[in-house]
């Protein structure tokens, strides 16, 4: 079954270099890209159609004797959904895909202007500024006749604009001097000012009266679409760079920024940054040989950094709201109007995060510049972390944004590369980039801190989330669990399944976690002449991740694991007097009650993974060719992107892709609530130069 997804994208780019003087030059830059993506409704689901408008929870729930494309799906007479199922109480996912559409056309445009000034030989004045537009036309709408779920129901469509508009400007001068005959000094002051403003407006209508026709004027009601936040971020900045004859180089640098939406206590802060880095081979020339080692660095750096990013865009405020609409009367036609109060508590000390960073390594390369390898250990807090935290509905209120205390991200990168052939009509560089590390809470005021997914306290602990525990991992994953005895041993109930609990030692269970052991990835240019040919295969190894996909498929019986229906089952562990279990289930309670609606850690999964993630075939046009044509150069390139996977730690039938992010945009990982399969994109690309 293979719903209508359909998405198309363009970018046309322009830039240009003018030296107008000895001492003046101007660069511009011009990118306009346009996408447009038409997909059937994706929500939130468990695979059994109710948590939301979803055509893959209702296709999922579909069971294989069930003839779904042979079926009718829509009713002759008035065109409404038509399924299997008793009472016809499901939608039927044919009839979403033929009658629920969301499209986004987006048009992007960028451009860059910046200009130096040559004062003298060693100063220079800097100036850029930058203009980021884009315009999103969002278009969602579904006939009436669905089941289930009241916008299919009645109907609805709404079509909304999202403008987004981000100024950027920079003014610096520049200055480079020889202090002595083997120090040098190089130094940049200047300034910076962002503006981002972001406004969404539109119209939301209710109540189709003509089914089939998707314009505003066929809805009863009708609701305005209105949303906006704006943001300034001004910042001072210095650094200054010595080095010493070519071998050793110290830099050092600070900035310090103002950002308008939190409270004039906490909208500033300062982050300075040292550098070290030491040449051997140009301190000891004796050491380099051309058939041993080239080039070596050694680097150790300190940085800090300021992070204003925030999901609510005025955190440190209340604000009321006003609906002209709260209840509309079916007999008078009269609404009413009431005013109220925002469900978002607002955090009047909020302050940005500040991340500071220990790193150090090595840069090398050896065998005539063909072999490199280069190496970082880094150690990184980030201090007043960040996060959007729901809060238990009994406080009256549902979310805040909160700083939850500090984290520590420790790990290594080391990337090895080496030409394996190198001619002049061919060449093949092959590199390995291996990259892992552990993010760990070291500091938080509560016991623990949910900040995605549901809520134990007032929701549902069994649909998971990510929770803030110190001394745990950052991408830890809270949810029911198998119940254990004090030997660690599984305990199974009287009727043969799993027993649950949602507490451990006074607690919310973790149950997973959603960082990786580590990711690879092996990267490949070949080059014949004037054709070239890229691909990239990655590796990421661990990471668990909570899959209704997989439990979905599993529990209703639909990929080939489950095949064995009259199969029975003891599960692992022990009754509640410490007997080995033997109690026997069917094939239906095992896959059905334990992997599906049991305990939140038997949808668990490793999220391992192999992806061809990237393949890229180009051809530039030899120069003879364009000889005779304005151009400078021409290049033809074909790519594909994420054109084969296997989760080898996942269900072999399941065919489960990890790569999807089941909790939207913000900090959760680790979830997949039947968000529909990674996309596989193609594309063809032309670029020229004059």
């Amino acid at each position: 079954f293979t719903p209508g997804n359909n998405f198309s994208r363009t970018n046309i780019s322009l830039g240009g270099v003018a030296k107008l003087s000895n001492k003046f030059t101007v660069r511009g830059t011009m990118n306009y890209a346009r996408s447009d993506n038409r997909t059937p409704p994706v929500a939130s689901s468990r695979g059994n159609g109710t948590d939301g408008l979803s055509i893959y929870g209702n296709v999922f729930f579909t069971p294989l004797s069930v003839d779904l494309m042979g079926l009718p799906f829509e009713n002759p007479i008035d065109g409404s959904s038509v399924y299997y199922r008793q009472n016809n109480s499901i939608i039927n996912p044919r009839w979403t895909a033929k009658n629920v559409q969301y499209r986004q056309l987006t048009n992007r445009f960028f451009w860059n202007l910046s200009a130096a000034y040559e004062l003298n030989e060693n100063l220079n004045l800097n100036w850029r500024s930058g203009l980021d537009f884009y315009n999103e036309r969002n278009i969602n709408g579904s006939n009436k006749g669905g089941i289930n779920f009241t916008e299919a129901i009645f109907g609805f469509l709404q079509t909304y604009d999202n403008n987004n508009t981000i100024w950027d400007h920079f003014v610096s001068i520049n200055g480079d001097y020889d202090l002595s005959e083997k120090l040098g000094l190089s130094f940049t002051a200047g300034a910076t000012a962002r503006s981002d403003f972001y406004d969404r407006s539109g119209v939301s209508s209710t109540g189709q009266l003509v089914f089939g026709v998707k314009r505003h004027f066929n809805y009863e009601n009708q609701l305005p679409i209105q949303f906006s936040r704006k943001r300034n971020i001004v910042g001072l900045l210095g650094q200054a760079t010595f080095d010493y004859d070519d071998f050793l180089f110290l830099n050092l640098s600070a900035r310090k920024d103002w950002v308008s939406n939190f409270q004039p206590d906490t909208r500033s802060i300062t982050y300075p940054g040292a550098s070290l880095s030491f040449l051997p081979t140009n301190a000891f020339r004796g050491i380099k040989s051309e058939n041993g080692l080239n080039f070596l660095k050694l680097r150790a750096s300190y940085g800090t950094s300021a992070n204003f990013d925030v999901d609510d865009p005025y955190p440190t405020v209340g604000n009321a709201f006003l609906s002209t609409q709260a209840f509309n009367n079916p007999i008078d036609g009269t609404s009413i109007t009431i005013n109220g109060i925002s469900p978002v508590s607002p955090n009047t000390g909020l302050k940005p995060e500040l991340l500071e960073e220990i790193e150090v390594g090595f840069e090398s390369k050896f065998w005539k510049n063909r072999v490199s390898l280069d190496f970082t250990y880094f150690f990184k807090t980030t201090n007043d972390l960040i996060v959007g935290q729901p809060l238990p509905p009994l406080t009256g209120v549902t979310f805040t944004t909160n700083n939850i205390g500090a984290i520590e991200n420790k790990g290594i990168e080391v990337d090895f590369g080496i030409d394996l052939f190198r001619g002049e009509n061919f060449s093949w560089n092959s590199r390995v980039n291996f990259f892992t590390n552990d993010i760990i809470v070291t500091e938080q005021d509560q016991d623990q801190i949910f900040y995605s997914g549901s809520v134990p306290a007032g929701g549902g602990l069994f649909r998971g989330g990510n929770v803030a525990q110190k001394g745990k991992s950052l991408g830890s994953i809270y949810g029911t669990a198998i119940a254990r005895d004090d030997a660690g041993n599984f305990i199974v109930n009287s009727a043969g399944s799993y027993q649950v609990t949602e507490e451990v030692d006074g607690l919310a269970p973790i149950v997973g976690d959603a960082i990786a052991d580590y990711t690879m990835n092996f990267i490949n240019s070949l080059r014949y002449k004037n054709l070239s040919l890229n691909f990239q295969i990655n590796h990421t190894k661990g990471g668990d991740m909570m899959s209704s996909t997989v439990a979905t498929l599993l529990g209703r019986g639909l990929i080939v694991e489950t095949q064995d229906r009259e199969n029975t089952y003891i599960l692992p562990g022990v009754k509640a007097d410490g007997s080995v279990n033997n109690t026997q289930i069917n094939n239906s309670t095992y896959f059905f009650s334990n992997l599906l609606f049991g305990p939140t850690e038997t949808r668990v999964y490793d999220a391992s993974v192999l992806r061809l993630q990237e393949l890229s075939l180009a051809y530039s046009l030899p120069a003879k060719a364009l000889e005779r044509t304005p151009f400078g150069n021409l290049t033809f390139t074909l790519q594909g992107f994420n054109l084969w996977y296997d989760a080898y730690n996942t269900p072999d039938g399941a065919n489960f892709d990890p790569n999807v992010q089941g909790v939207g945009v913000g900090n959760g990982q680790g979830f997949d609530f039947l968000n529909g399969p990674s996309s596989r994109r193609y594309g063809i690309s032309l670029k020229a130069s004059f």
